[in-house]
């Protein structure tokens, strides 16, 4: 994988007509975590120093109509080896025209519109080691052509190379009973992770509505975990990556003060097909008590019809949220939410708070909360490891 970030690199290096036109930006962060119960797994922390780079180097020439970007992403983290990795999150040239645009290299695509999970959002792999809420993602090699008319815009796929999940090691927290080995994972598909999947999707602004309609034929983002043995003969989860067909739909209607949200799949391949949804609304109240702050308020039905016998944590729950804006200079933000399992009574807590200070430094703060999860459930193991964390970051 290492040669083909050099090769991406050194053909977008051929596009650099003037190097004083780069432009640079980013952050680097200090981050603090905090475990609130003592750790279930030997060799665990109570807490962890994380130092985060992230910078981006950007240049556009032709007019505005071409371009190359190159984000880079260093963690350094004081106690989980496997958290502190590089990717290059995104590294493409990118060619617009008229009614077209062609993009080349690694880059980062989403898709969706609900808050408490993105169903349809799969081209790129999940860094869960990042954040268990799964939003952080890692490059995707690909060939992306735009074709843009009024009738909408349809995106075309080309996706070479398969991306691994990574999942915390043995001294990590926030980790299955067994750990995963993820380095040793089994493939469907002959050709592992150089078989070559495609995707498209079709998305367009209908009046109040924003519709999308997307379809991915490859290897899964999401593996099946399955019993096996290590290099030491040890018990381990083994990732097995499927090959998958997946139909999704994404929608948003949009009336004042409203947002009217869902997500929806149809996927074949992991032992069947199965169908998932989630939708739900956010109401704004603008204004609040005479106030520049912003209130609003979410609830989501999350459902798979795998049921608790599938792999999915989100099988028959209820999300409920509520969104704090405040419209100050600092541009203050809090958001809270829950996700209830209806028939398990277990809850995923969290809290996520923002805040500038001056115009480069940023603080950002974290709670999750792992609440009721019975002892039979899969995730059981993450009952001991609700945490806050804290990150402090300067921009340049």
């Amino acid at each position: 994988m290492r040669y083909l970030y050099l090769s991406v690199l050194l053909s977008l290096c051929f596009h650099l007509p003037t190097a004083s036109a780069v432009e640079y930006s980013g952050s680097v962060s200090v981050e603090g975590r905090y475990f609130m119960d003592d750790p279930q797994f030997p060799g665990q922390r109570d807490g962890a120093v994380s130092l985060i780079l992230e910078p981006e180097i950007y240049h556009s020439w032709d007019d505005g109509y071409q371009q190359w970007v190159f984000s880079p992403f260093y963690h350094l983290d004081s106690t989980d080896k496997r958290r502190t990795h590089f990717d290059v999150r995104e590294l493409f040239w990118e060619k617009a025209a008229r009614d077209w645009e062609l993009r080349v290299g690694l880059a980062q695509i989403f898709w969706g519109v609900t808050e408490s999970v993105h169903l349809v959002d799969i081209i790129n792999q999940t860094d869960l080691i990042e954040n268990p809420d799964g939003e952080d993602k890692f490059g995707q090699p690909m060939v992306n052509f735009s074709w843009i008319n009024n009738w909408g815009t349809l995106d075309l796929f080309a996706l070479p190379y398969h991306r691994r999940r990574s999942f915390p090691e043995r001294t990590g927290r926030l980790r299955a009973g067994l750990l995963v080995d993820q380095d040793n994972p089994d493939y469907e598909s002959g050709a592992q992770e150089w078989h070559l999947d495609w995707a498209a999707r079709w998305s367009q602004v209908v009046g109040d509505f924003d519709i999308g309609v997307s379809y991915f034929s490859g290897t899964t983002r999401e593996p099946r975990l399955k019993l096996g043995l290590d290099q030491s003969n040890g018990l381990v989860l083994k990732p097995f990556y499927e090959l998958i067909d997946q139909l999704g739909v994404d929608l948003q209607w949009t009336h004042e003060g409203w947002l009217w949200k869902l997500e929806a799949i149809t996927r074949d391949g992991q032992q069947g097909r199965f169908i998932a949804a989630a939708g739900g609304f956010e109401y704004t109240f603008v204004g609040v008590a005479g106030t520049n702050a912003d209130v609003g308020v979410l609830s989501e039905y999350l459902f798979d019809d795998r049921g608790h016998d599938g792999p999915s944590a989100t099988a028959n729950d209820l999300f409920l949220g509520a969104r704090f804006i405040l419209n100050d200079v600092d541009s203050t933000e809090v958001l809270a939410g829950s996700v209830f399992d209806l028939d398990t009574y277990a809850q995923f807590l969290s809290v996520e708070a923002s805040r500038r200070f001056g115009d480069r430094w940023k603080l950002n703060v974290e709670a999750r909360l792992f609440v009721g999860i019975p002892a039979d459930d899969p995730f059981a193991a993450l009952q001991t490891d609700d945490y806050v964390s804290a990150q402090l970051s300067w921009h340049f």
